[in-house]
């Protein structure tokens, strides 16, 4: 069985790192990063949006570990970063996917250096280590206003509940 088309969007950081130069010669590079445990239509939405802001999109997603600091339960993610990073890279809007295992992407965005990156409308950018670090070099950063009524973690809930 081949594999499909889409695996060749998920790159692991240092290998996004040597595709550097070929991303930045298709244009202009955007950035976002997540967990995207249980894929909906805000995460597409968001998705799609990003992608509009500049000629490439870059998912980071929050290792399984990287996730579970974030405090949103033990059982979460519910998805492995594995298939998480399948179902982003089949995104149409999405033009790689990689990952990282800290607390924040902050060392992904010095290895890749992207021209925008955006975080949801719930972050205040101008506070984030990230902004700073991206306008040092004459980037920028942007938020995107969340389309309400989706999330994972009301989702989730939802289902615990007996509601799903």
């Amino acid at each position: 069985m081949s594999h499909p088309l889409f695996t060749s969007k998920i790159l692991e950081p240092q290998a996004l790192r040597l595709q550097l130069e070929n991303i930045k010669s298709l244009g202009s590079v955007v950035f976002t990063n997540g967990v995207f445990d249980v894929i909906h239509k805000g995460h597409v939405s968001y998705l799609d949006q990003a992608r509009q802001m500049g000629d490439v999109l870059i998912v980071a997603l929050n290792t399984d570990r990287s996730a579970r600091l974030l405090g949103k339960g033990q059982d979460r993610p519910l998805n492995t970063l594995v298939d998480r990073a399948h179902v982003i890279a089949a995104l149409e809007s999405v033009s790689y996917v990689t990952w990282f295992d800290e607390s924040t992407p902050i060392d992904i965005i010095k290895l890749i250096r992207p021209d925008l990156i955006v975080k949801g409308g719930d972050y205040d950018m101008s506070t984030l280590d990230e902004t700073k670090f991206v306008e040092s070099y004459g980037g920028k950063a942007a938020a995107i206003q969340f389309l309400s009524g989706y999330s994972t973690t009301a989702l989730v809930q939802k289902i615990h509940q007996g509601k799903g």
